[in-house]
């Protein structure tokens, strides 16, 4: 078991980390594109056409992929819909660019041969690079994910919604419960070295705690747009020594910038101005 681990950890290195370095410096470009893409939010004039979240996704996805490192589909937006649902997530992967990195915000996490199966699933079937997971249950429920040598494993730590006042600030032996989880990540990470957090921009402070804690591991970022982030903060709070180690995803604020014809330029736009201000913050931290 050990012997596979550290093989694990090798591969990830040379296969995953080296990828996102290579995306991140080719592109001058920490984005992430998240394809939350709702009947009730596009254009109406869409609602003619055949099938229109796949065209939605489709000029969202061209307009924005030379500025983006990754798109994040939100599973719920698609199994909601039924098995037309997975079909559209099916063909909305295969317009994504192969060299840009996919990621499933799922939030799986459940005994051991159920999370066998969820990691079939997005990591076999529909071949993410990543996936978010819910660390609750323990390592067991983690590991089917982690097994993947090539993937990353994105643990919610801290979350960006109001609901995280509920549970992951509980303090747990005197700190609170999110470090406890930024704690194992780091642990799980020795032995497989493709576990990430999930940390969200809301709270830019607690952010630059869970960062010392975990120096090496990489934060996806949500929280930025509509929940009310601060970009500026949760740059300079997250970004590891050499200016990278994050993904900040976006998603409403790029995909609804516009509800006219012009929805993909205005998106397109949207994102400019993101990655703009992103730059502008990682050289002030340096």
């Amino acid at each position: 078991m050990d012997q596979y681990y550290n093989l694990a950890k090798q591969n990830y290195i040379i296969m995953f980390k080296e990828r996102l370095e290579k995306l991140i410096t080719k592109k001058n470009s920490l984005l992430c594109v998240g394809l939350d893409c709702d009947l009730k939010k596009i254009p109406d004039f869409l609602s003619r056409e055949q099938d229109p979240l796949y065209i939605f996704n489709r000029e969202i996805i061209q307009a924005t992929a030379d500025l983006a490192i990754a798109f994040k589909p939100n599973i719920a937006f698609y199994e909601s819909l039924g098995a037309p649902g997975w079909y559209l997530l099916e063909k909305t992967l295969d317009l994504i660019p192969s060299e840009l990195l996919k990621i499933a915000d799922a939030k799986r996490g459940d005994i051991g041969n159920s999370s066998l199966k969820y990691a079939e699933l997005f990591f076999e079937t529909y071949h993410f690079d990543a996936i978010t997971v819910s660390p609750y249950m323990g390592y067991d429920s983690i590991l089917p994910f982690l097994s993947y040598a090539d993937r990353e494993t994105f643990l919610l730590c801290l979350t960006s919604n109001s609901g995280s006042l509920d549970f992951q600030y509980l303090n747990v032996d005197s700190e609170p419960l999110y470090l406890k989880v930024a704690r194992k990540a780091v642990e799980w990470n020795l032995q497989t070295g493709n576990c990430g957090l999930v940390v969200g921009a809301t709270h830019p402070e607690d952010l630059g705690s869970i960062r010392e804690i975990a120096p090496n591991l990489l934060f996806l970022i949500p929280g930025i747009g509509i929940q009310g982030g601060n970009l500026k903060m949760a740059v300079q709070y997250a970004c590891d020594a050499g200016g990278g180690g994050i993904i900040i995803n976006v998603s409403r604020s790029i995909l609804y910038a516009s509800s006219q014809k012009n929805f993909a330029q205005a998106a397109r736009q949207a994102a400019q101005e993101i990655v703009s201000q992103i730059n502008e913050f990682r050289q002030l931290k340096k």
